[in-house]
C-alpha cells in the first residue's frame, strides 16, 4: 500500500530525531529516492509514492541510524558553491565553513588578471573545481597525498568541465617539485588534535578519511609544514588562505610571521562568529 509524501517523510523525521539524528536527512533521502529537484519535492508533498520507493528509503534512514553513515554517502554527493560533487569515504564532506573561505577568496581576486593558484590537501576537489570555474583566467593546481583522493577530485573537475592539473605528494612538495610559482596557495588541511577525538559525530569518525582529519602537534602540524614549503613557491605580492579550527588563529598567525615576519596575517571569522580563516598578503 502506497503512502503520501508527508506521511512518509513526518515518520522518518521523528524517528531520526527520536535517534539524536539530523531530521533534514529525510528532506535529503526522499527527495533523492524520488528523483525531483527540491522546486518539485515541495510541491509533491500530497502525491502517494510507490512502495518500492518507500521501502529503499526506510532502509537508507535505517542505515543512517544505526551507522552514522553521512546521508552524503548514501546518495553520493554533496553540494558546494551551487555545484554537485561527488564525494565517498576517500575525501571530506564539503562543509560549509569551506563554502565561506571560497567566497572570500574570490570576492578578493581580480577578475582579469592571470593568476596562479595552488589548492592543498583537494580531498573532493572543491575548492580548485569551483576557483578555476569562479575565476576563468585562473591556472589551478591541486594536491593530495592520497591517490583515491586525487581520483575523487578529478572525477568532480571533470564533470563540472574544471581546468584543474591534479598532481600526487605531501603538501606543497609535487608543486615544488615541478617548480610551480603560485599567486595563490589555499588550504583546508587536517587540523584536529588527537584529543578531539572523543567531541566528533560517529558521522564524522567514522566515515570520513583519518588522513584529512587529524593532525599532530595539537592540529597544527600541516600548517607548519606548509608554511615552511611556501618558501618555494610563493611569488612575490601573493595571498595565502587557510581554513582553521576555531581555537587555531592565533597559532597559526604566529606560525606564519615566525617564517615570514613582513608578511600582513590577519583572522577571519565565519557566519557563526568563530575565527574559521587565515589570510596571509605580502610575500
Amino acid at each position: 500500500m502506497s503512502k503520501k509524501q508527508y506521511e512518509v517523510l513526518n515518520w522518518a523525521s521523528l524517528f531520526l530525531e527520536k535517534n539524536n539524528r539530523e531530521r533534514r536527512v529525510a528532506d535529503l533521502l526522499l527527495q533523492h529516492h524520488l528523483g525531483v529537484n527540491r522546486t518539485q519535492y515541495f510541491a509533491q508533498m500530497r502525491e502517494d509514492i510507490p512502495r518500492e520507493v518507500i521501502e529503499r528509503f526506510q532502509e537508507d534512514i535505517m542505515n543512517h541510524v544505526e551507522t552514522g553513515v553521512p546521508v552524503q554517502h548514501l546518495i553520493g554527493y554533496e553540494e558546494f558553491y551551487g555545484r554537485k560533487f561527488f564525494v565517498n569515504n576517500h575525501v571530506l564532506i564539503p562543509r560549509q565553513e569551506t563554502e565561506e573561505l571560497v567566497q572570500r577568496i574570490i570576492s578578493q581576486t581580480a577578475k582579469d588578471i592571470p593568476v596562479t593558484i595552488v589548492d592543498v590537501g583537494t580531498g573532493s576537489g572543491i575548492i580548485a573545481t569551483t576557483l578555476a570555474l569562479e575565476i576563468p583566467h585562473a591556472t589551478v593546481y591541486a594536491t593530495d597525498i592520497s591517490q583515491e583522493a586525487l581520483r575523487t577530485a578529478e572525477r568532480n573537475a571533470n564533470n563540472l568541465q574544471a581546468r584543474v592539473t591534479f598532481l600526487q605528494g605531501d603538501f606543497l612538495a609535487p608543486v615544488i617539485a615541478e617548480q610551480i610559482q603560485a599567486d595563490m596557495v589555499v588550504s583546508n588541511p587536517p587540523y584536529i588534535s588527537e584529543a578531539e577525538r572523543p567531541e566528533l559525530s560517529d558521522t564524522v569518525v567514522n566515515f570520513d578519511p583519518e588522513l584529512a582529519l587529524f593532525a599532530k602537534d595539537n592540529g597544527l602540524a600541516a600548517y607548519k609544514q606548509i608554511v615552511k614549503q611556501l618558501h618555494h613557491v610563493m611569488k612575490p605580492g601573493g595571498l595565502v588562505a587557510f581554513e582553521i579550527g576555531y581555537l587555531q588563529g592565533e597559532d597559526v598567525k604566529q606560525i606564519i610571521n615566525e617564517e615570514f615576519p613582513y608578511v600582513t596575517v590577519t583572522v577571519e571569522k565565519d557566519m557563526n562568529g568563530k575565527d574559521r580563516m587565515v589570510f596571509a598578503t605580502g610575500f
